[in-house]
């Protein structure tokens, strides 16, 4: 049928301020019972302060749909790039209430 849309698709609407995407270099995750809340920020090496530069917060069920999708696509790039080395993380005391991790 011309001009229908498969139900199946979503159509994605991309702005040319979000294009440029955020630049991040650590991520700090918290949670309760009903969100996942993912900060993204980005630390200056010698600056003490890491400014979040974009949140993120997600249903647990979505939470883990991103973390198997984030699993299956870091395993692609491997297989054609090589393992990706992780390095030294570093050690931040970044508290902000509620079950912590960092990424």
């Amino acid at each position: 049928m011309e001009g229908s849309v498969d139900e199946n698709q979503i159509q994605v609407e991309l702005s040319p301020e979000m294009a440029d995407g955020v630049y991040s270099n650590l991520a700090i995750i918290n949670h309760s019972h009903t969100e996942f809340v993912v900060d993204f920020l980005q630390l200056m090496p010698g600056v003490p302060k890491a400014r979040v530069k974009s949140r993120v917060i997600l249903t647990p069920q979505h939470a883990k749909r991103l973390v198997n999708a984030l699993k299956e696509n870091v395993a692609r790039f491997e297989a054609v790039n090589g393992t990706i080395e992780e390095g030294q993380a570093p050690a931040l005391p970044l508290h902000f209430g509620g079950p912590t991790g960092q990424a």
